[in-house]
């Protein structure tokens, strides 16, 4: 069975994480996602963060 390869993207400010998933072959560089913080109530930018 093949493993799914999980990354964390983190926000600096908040600490706060969200799991997913790249496509590697595709994408090289470090991803960075919009994606909702409750701590600060609104969309931020999230950046691919090492295990």
């Amino acid at each position: 069975m093949k493993q799914i390869q999980l990354i964390q993207v983190k926000n600096k400010s908040t600490g706060e994480v969200y799991w997913t998933r790249k496509n590697k072959k595709k994408v090289t560089r470090k991803i960075e996602l919009k994606k909702y913080s409750a701590k600060l109530r609104k969309h931020v930018v999230f950046k691919e963060a090492k295990k």
